[in-house]
């Protein structure tokens, strides 16, 4: 089966009804938990960002939390769970400023957690990743932002 454009997506979604629309949904929130976690965005958090934001950061909390610093390999297969689970929310806002704030949340959260990240090349190369990513979405902000921004970045590095 091939897979539909996006174009003939929203021919095909324009055309129905309001109910067929709902029971499209509903369906499609029943197969996979991104789409559910997608639809409970769009339904329930999209309109306030902020508290989105904190409860993100709040997972991510508790995911370090629960981070195990004995063993470096350990600790590098629960960074990269943490930073999926970032970039999946990221995903979600398709805000610049949201994946900003979350990303530098997760490179202070590591710098904090007491890992050395001179010891781990695995690590040290996750951490340079995420700083090239956050400078890159800092690039595609207003000034003001992007000032803001790098000051917060300037502290973590």
């Amino acid at each position: 089966m091939r897979a539909a454009s996006v174009k003939e997506i929203k021919t095909g979604l324009e055309e129905i009804s309001p109910k067929e629309l709902l029971s499209i949904c509903l369906r499609l929130s029943k197969f996979k938990k991104e789409n559910k976690e997608l639809i409970t965005y769009l339904l329930f958090e999209a309109q306030d960002e902020d508290a989105y934001i904190q409860s993100v950061k709040s997972e991510i909390d508790l995911s370090f939390e629960s981070l195990n610093t004995n063993s470096m390999y350990i600790a590098k297969k629960n960074i990269r769970k943490i930073v999926r689970i970032a970039n999946r929310y990221i995903k979600y806002s398709n805000l610049e400023t949201t994946a900003v704030t979350l990303l530098i949340y997760v490179c202070s959260k590591i710098k904090s957690s007491g890992l050395d990240l001179d010891k781990s090349q695995a690590l040290s190369n996750i951490f340079s990743s995420l700083i090239k990513k956050i400078k890159l979405s800092i690039s595609n902000l207003h000034e003001d932002l992007q000032y803001d921004f790098n000051l917060e970045l300037n502290e973590i590095m």
